[in-house]
């Protein structure tokens, strides 16, 4: 009988192995699977000692499916009552392709009234849909107008073994470190005395999948005491050849684990994660063997075995977004203890892979999830000098990063002059110049005249493919480098998606760094965080209305109203104002505006901080000042003050702000809400009012006109 074994996709060729040495009697590398052939006690043994396998599925009927009236009949014509009992619960998972039949989770819909329908017709109880944990689980696949309906013997994904009880931000899948494990050769080093490290542990996933493969425990053993010990109540289940691949494998993970040894060593940074690895060892019934402590990958000893193996997962995300110089410290780290050690490692791309500056005996594209990975074995660790080869040369740039790289090299081109001639030490590159490659590149440079650059991806519509939208981000940022000559490591990238309020400070990663750079903007002196936050700490469309500040300031009294991290502040101290005071909620922002006073040299007593609600502190302050600066946020909310929304409380700020005004005094407004309308009509008995948006768009913006709007307001 053939049946097919589904996997993550890199896996397959690995899984066919797999499948052979359990006893299929043929299994080929497919897509994102292996097509098997063999006996259900062999399908079944693969449920219950596949380390790889995501699903088994065995094929129920087999249709032309042309459009979803075949898809319906198909699937009525099936005798479902040699497949289901009366009162069992049932569902079904759908992947199609094609044309003909977009939507999965209409298709499932359609197999399932198919099934209802036959049942009924034939006299029978209509069979429930159980989400969760159904008695029967169906798969569908349509493809080249092909439908393959079949039964998922392991009644759900595989790569839920049943010992993970806590998890860390980003798991790896428990399928996809066994392959780290196969491919770094982990059975045969075990079996020969080496030891098991990975120095960035996270929640031990690779340590407790490398300490059941030691102690001979099939993986399903656990998943099926939480599953009634049966995965699926199929009617052609075969009871009796599972009940028999359960005692065996009990009886082998006894004897395996009353001969584990203590070979297995894992250590993290995070001691919530160490705590998460132990809670996790110890439900799998393998924190024996397992030592765990908490350490700085920097700060790993020399191991005590000759050889052994090194697995390890280094940060990164969807986006690719890591520090290579982890990787690097990584590498480092391991060629100073572990010398002679093999390594399987699973980077998030090559580039980072070849960060670890460590020479790969083999490389292996995989997919954690979606995202495309690099896994590199090395054997060993550190090679001697002579055969270490010479540094590889940098990969050509793909036709889209090359279209990237020559577009950026003409901006920077046209805008020399302007940026010489002006100062300008920061500034926007590109905006989604090609619209295919949503981003804002901004580059900013530092005092000692390197370049940095902040890349923000715009999210890219539904209908483009999470793959196709990750190959155009990936084009990008290699056509970025190349044009601005950066290397990755001064590379920040974030992900902005729209939201109520817009973009806010806050936590745009797990991977803080806690880097900060000097920039210079005029004759002021700020500090920017490129990586750990959403934003910056500077908005670079206001350089002109900054500018401004600072040239109107000498002598007067200064007002920054929602003051962010005080750069409208330090422009105004810089230029003369008398004394400032900077009024804003969050005091991280006061801090950072603290920050900034000081490495201008204009910390004291003439310039005021107060973290407050500033409509509040509007409304009840009796100061008057010459220069006002506000740029609300589009809409707050804190559970220490009211909500503000711009649109409908700007009356009412303005108000309460003109009446702080001095006689002859300004008073800049400004907002980026794209849908604003300033009611004049509400604000002329106090106002008068100028719109001067124009003036205040610098030349990098010009491509991006409504970024933000701006008033210049007089006290009648």
């Amino acid at each position: 009988m053939k049946f097919f074994v589904s996997c993550a996709k890199g896996l397959e060729y690995l899984l066919a192995d797999e499948l052979l040495a359990l006893g299929c009697t043929r299994a080929t590398a497919a897509r994102a699977g292996a097509n098997a052939e063999g006996t259900q006690a062999d399908a079944l043994r693969a449920v219950l000692w596949s380390r790889l396998a995501s699903r088994v599925l065995w094929p129920i009927a087999e249709y032309d499916c042309v459009d979803e009236h075949a898809l319906y009949a198909g699937a009525r014509a099936v005798d479902w009552d040699a497949h289901l009992r009366q009162g069992m619960t049932l569902a079904v998972d759908a992947h199609v392709s094609g044309d003909a039949i977009t939507h999965a989770r209409y298709a499932a819909q359609r197999i399932k009234d198919a099934v209802v329908d036959s049942v009924r017709a034939a006299g029978g109880e209509r069979p429930d849909v159980d989400l969760d944990a159904p008695d029967l689980r169906l798969n569908l696949v349509v493809r080249k107008q092909r439908a393959v309906l079949s039964v998922d013997l392991g009644g759900g994904p595989l790569h839920r073994r049943g010992w993970r009880q806590t998890q860390g931000e980003a798991p790896l899948k428990e399928t996809l470190a066994a392959a780290v494990l196969l491919r770094g050769d982990w059975p045969r080093i075990h079996a020969e005395g080496g030891a098991l490290l990975d120095p960035m542990c996270g929640s031990g996933t690779l340590l407790i999948e490398g300490a059941l493969m030691a102690a001979d425990v099939a993986p399903g053993l656990m998943r099926e005491a939480q599953a009634l010990r049966t995965p699926s109540r199929w009617r052609q289940f075969d009871a009796v050849t599972w009940r028999a691949l359960l005692d065996d494998a009990e009886a082998r993970a006894r004897a395996g684990r009353a001969a584990l040894r203590a070979c297995v060593r894992g250590s993290d940074l995070d001691p919530h994660a160490v705590r998460a690895a132990r809670e996790n060892a110890q439900h799998a019934g393998v924190e024996d063997a397992i030592a765990l402590d908490v350490r700085d990958v920097a700060a790993l000893t020399a191991q005590p075995e000759p050889r052994g193996l090194v697995v390890c997962n280094p940060p990164y995300d969807a986006r690719l977004a890591a520090d290579p110089m982890l990787y690097r410290t990584l590498g480092d780290a391991l060629k100073r203890a572990a010398p002679g050690w093999k390594a399987s490692l699973l980077c998030g791309d090559a580039e980072l892979a070849r960060a670890t500056g460590l020479r790969a005996a083999k490389k292996y594209q995989v997919f954690n999830g979606a995202i495309e990975c690099a896994l590199i074995v090395c054997d060993p660790l550190l090679l001697p000098a002579r055969e270490r080869p010479a540094e590889a040369a940098p990969a050509a740039l793909s036709e889209g990063a090359t279209m990237v790289a020559n577009r950026l090299r003409k901006t920077l081109k046209a805008s020399r002059a302007w940026r010489e001639r002006e100062g300008v030490s920061c500034w926007r590159a590109y905006d989604a110049d090609i619209p295919e490659y949503a981003a804002a590149i901004d580059v900013y440079t530092g005092h000692d005249g390197a370049r940095w650059l902040h890349v923000q991806e715009y999210a890219a519509p539904a209908e483009i493919p999470e793959d196709v939208a990750r190959g155009r981000f990936r084009d990008l940022l290699a056509g970025a480098r190349e044009a601005c000559d950066v290397p990755r490591e001064r590379v920040a990238v974030k992900t902005r998606a729209k939201g109520k309020g817009g973009s806010k400070y806050a936590d745009s990663g797990a991977f803080k760094r806690g880097e900060t750079l000097a920039v210079r903007e005029g004759g002021a002196r700020l500090i920017v965080n490129l990586f750990d936050y959403l934003d910056t700490g500077l908005f670079l469309d206001h350089r002109p209305m900054r500018l401004r500040i600072a040239a109107e300031a000498k002598d007067t009294r200064f007002l920054n109203l929602f003051a962010y991290t005080g750069a409208a502040t330090v422009h105004a101290a810089v230029g003369g104002a008398a004394q400032t005071t900077s009024v804003d909620l969050s005091a991280t922002y006061l801090q950072w505006c603290s920050d900034n006073l000081r490495l201008n040299g204009l910390a004291g007593a003439r310039h005021r901080l107060a973290q407050a609600d500033v409509l509040a502190w509007l409304e009840a302050d009796r100061g008057e000042y010459d220069l006002i600066f506000c740029d609300p946020p589009t809409f707050s909310n804190s559970a220490r003050a009211d909500d503000f929304d711009v649109q409908r409380d700007h009356v009412r700020l303005l108000r309460a702000a003109a009446a702080r005004l001095s006689f002859g005094g300004a008073l800049y407004f400004s907002n980026n809400f794209r849908r604003f309308r300033l009611d004049e009509a509400a604000l002329a008995d106090v106002l008068e009012i100028e719109d001067i948006t124009p003036s205040t768009l610098p030349p990098d913006f010009a491509r991006n006109p409504r970024i933000h709007r701006a008033w210049r307001m007089r006290a009648r």
